[in-house]
């Protein structure tokens, strides 16, 4: 009574008071509900993925004593010894999920990897989220929108953004693996998923494929390694989520570490038994994590790798890879998978096959065998051959690699432009260490095939010190050894002076070339600036065979006229009888069954120009065997880019 009985300006100033409370309150609460979403992808993550959750939990900071430990890297990576000694934030998962809700389901064409691309045509969920349709242009991208979303990641994320978190890929697995039968006591895995600005809906879609395709008893935990992310969603926003999923721990590295030192510092967190290394934009089938754990708990030095399966960069369609395949690496240290022939494919569907290489992209390996064998090399920088490298030291120290077939995991195949490769110098360094480490007196084929790789190791050395001290405290075997009976099909070049490097044209100016995306079947042969990569490596052996490419897998071979390459096959050359030779006085290079001369075409004007009374066709760039004649485009002759 007394309060309302003061002066009216006194009571408005206590009503304006409260007034102004509220309105702070309110904003506070609109800064929580909002914060940020400005710096997030076009489509707010929560907006489109999941309801409005409660308050963010509370962040436990980590710090132990071990942290005074600094990096003396050159460029801020961490070394191996010291990578449990980072300032971490760990986000605990505090509620278990909810299994009753079923996933989404959508309708896919499954499209197998050797089908013509004409029939390749998706079929996708014909709901996006909240109900709204899917639209895609097979011929581009089919907005502003979607241009930047693929500069930015390197795929189109407005599509993936359309898709559920928790699709279902179809079944593509051989009818023998479901007979297959587990063991209830497999060993524990902890999915290691290391990531770095990765898109919201693809980082999520690869979580909740894990949770829904693994089996709760063999799933220890999934640790999400935050490698120095500097996008908004992958912060507050990431944190609040996460720590409503079901065994999902959230690790922040404070500096960034790249590939391998982010999967080291994984797992030296990590719980499980055995550690499943994957890369933050992949979906798994079902049943693919019991096929690996089984392969690992019979011998705890393998590792092991589902096949990898594609979804496509720009429709995000499900392309299931042609089985039986195996990964193998080049003289460029270039890691690819190779389709294995007739003769060496195995009886049975569901026999894992023995590999040379693994891909970084999913892999099995016994956590203690993973610390034992040295881990990921703490050398290598930010990504890039950080797999071909520990392919190579577990063959050569102990251990063993296969590819298991009942299990399947798809990887978001991304295109690269330019701004989103790797820096190549970067590269660079980290295959100079595996070739001054493993390569031994190989190395020298490495280097004659990356010019740039060459000039680096010229003004640098690598410090490898400690990684020969452990090569040698391991007692591994020499490359010799895995030349012989792990990757004997690697050919061993004799690169002779005059007789290898880039195959150049005198009459066009331009160098021998087979472009890399044609396949490793073969085809026509062209010519193409000369690029001084490596890349146009050719070589003219003691047997008369011209071998093409860093791997030297692929021939010269003569089709009618036209000069193409084909799988080298053992023994296609008999000593005594060459197919090819040149003579060095005139530049020519001679096809010896057929007596005539390779000649480089390179446009219409060359036909026209042609005064050789070889029959004209239509006008065609590429290598061909003509008439011998004293031409230009007849003479050859081979540039060695780095002299022994």
């Amino acid at each position: 009574m007394m309060l309302w009985s003061r002066p009216r300006p006194y009571r408005r100033m206590i009503l304006c008071l409260w007034l102004l409370i509220l309105a702070l309150s309110v904003a506070t609460l609109m800064d929580i509900l909002f914060w940020d979403e400005t710096q997030t992808s076009p489509s707010s993550p929560r907006r489109l993925h999941h309801p409005r959750l409660s308050g963010p939990p509370e962040l436990e900071v980590i710090l132990d004593s071990r942290d005074r430990a600094k990096s003396n890297h050159d460029f801020g990576l961490t070394p191996l010894s010291s990578l449990q000694e980072d300032q971490l934030l760990f986000v605990p998962s505090t509620q278990v999920r909810n299994s009753a809700s079923p996933p989404r389901t959508g309708s896919y064409r499954v499209i197998i990897s050797s089908a013509k691309k004409e029939s390749a045509v998706p079929v996708l969920p014909t709901h996006g989220y909240m109900g709204r349709p899917v639209r895609l242009t097979l011929g581009g991208l089919e907005s502003d929108m979607e241009k930047s979303a693929l500069q930015k990641y390197g795929f189109n994320e407005v599509v993936s953004e359309r898709i559920s978190l928790r699709r279902r890929l179809p079944e593509t697995r051989d009818k023998k693996c479901l007979e297959e039968r587990y063991s209830q006591s497999l060993p524990s895995a902890s999915v290691v998923i290391c990531f770095h600005d990765e898109a919201w809906s693809t980082l999520l879609r690869t979580v909740h494929s894990v949770l829904d395709t693994a089996p709760k008893e063999h799933l220890k935990e999934v640790l999400l390694v935050d490698d120095l992310s500097q996008h908004g969603h992958l912060k507050s926003v990431l944190s609040e989520y996460v720590s409503r999923l079901r065994v999902v721990r959230l690790i922040r590295s404070t500096r960034r570490l790249g590939v391998a030192g982010c999967r080291s510092l994984g797992a030296a967190r990590a719980l499980g038994e055995v550690l499943v290394f994957m890369d933050s934009h992949c979906e798994c089938h079902s049943g693919w994590l019991q096929p690996l754990l089984e392969r690992v708990a019979l011998d705890r030095t393998r590792v092991v790798s589902p096949i990898i399966d594609i979804i496509d960069w720009q429709t995000f369609q499900y392309n299931a890879t042609q089985w039986p395949q195996r990964g193998v690496f080049d003289w460029r240290l270039d890691f690819y998978w190779e389709t294995l022939s007739e003769q060496k494919r195995q009886h049975s569907p569901v026999e894992p096959v023995r590999s040379p290489a693994l891909a970084g992209s999913v892999l099995a390996i016994d956590r203690h065998f993973f610390q034992s064998v040295g881990g990921y090399d703490p050398g290598m920088l930010l990504w890039g051959a950080e797999h071909t490298e520990l392919s190579i030291r577990v063959w050569l120290c102990g251990g063993s690699m296969e590819v298991v077939p009942c299990s399947r995991v798809a990887h978001l195949g991304r295109h690269h432009p330019p701004y989103l490769l790797p820096d190549q110098e970067i590269l660079q360094r980290n295959k100079i260490r595996i070739a001054d480490i493993w390569l031994e007196a190989y190395r020298k084929i490495y280097y004659k095939r990356d010019t740039l790789a060459h000039f680096i190791r010229q003004s640098e050395s690598p410090n490898i010190t400690e990684r020969v001290r452990l090569k040698k405290s391991l007692g591994c075997r020499s490359f010799r050894w895995f030349l012989s009976n792990i990757y004997p099909e690697l050919h061993v070049p004799q690169d002779r002076p005059t007789l290898s490097g880039e195959l150049y044209n005198v009459g066009t100016g331009y160098c021998a070339d087979y472009p890399r995306g044609r396949g490793p079947e073969g085809g026509a042969m062209s010519v193409a600036p000369c690029s001084g990569n490596g890349y146009q490596h050719c070589e003219l052996n003691s047997l008369g065979e011209v071998r093409w490419g860093p791997a030297g897998h692929l021939c010269f071979n003569a089709q009618e006229e036209r000069v193409v390459v084909t799988p080298c096959l053992a023994n296609q050359s008999p000593p005594n009888k060459p197919q090819w030779r040149i003579i060095k006085l005139t530049g020519q290079v001679i096809h010896l069954q057929t007596q005539r001369c390779l000649e480089a075409v390179n446009d219409e004007k060359d036909e026209q120009k042609d005064t050789g009374d070889h029959q004209r066709g239509a006008p065609q760039a590429g290598l061909f065997l003509r008439p011998c004649a004293h031409h230009p485009r007849q003479q050859w002759h081979f540039e060695q880019l780095v002299v022994p």
